[in-house]
């Protein structure tokens, strides 16, 4: 199965994440199809962007979303859009 999850960079303690479709059963920073954003949680305000037109896409593929990125994608300015 796809998902579209997070994948964790950055160093130690200064986390950043990329926002990517992915297989499943792959670990968390392996390999990815396709990047579609990232988040930044440790800048004043946070960091987020995405690619919605590929999110739809993705989403229309029937392609699962963590609980993560789904609150992230359920925020105000990105409702409308999905």
């Amino acid at each position: 199965a796809v998902k579209i999850r997070l994948s964790r960079g950055g160093r130690k303690k200064v986390a950043r994440y990329r926002i990517v479709v992915t297989d499943s059963r792959a670990r968390r920073d392996s390999n990815f199809i396709e990047t579609l954003g990232f988040y930044n949680p440790q800048a004043e305000p946070k960091e987020f962007k995405i690619n919605i037109e590929r999110i739809a896409y993705w989403l229309k593929q029937g392609v699962e979303v963590s609980g993560t990125v789904k609150n992230l994608l359920t925020q105000d300015h990105y409702k409308e859009k999905l």
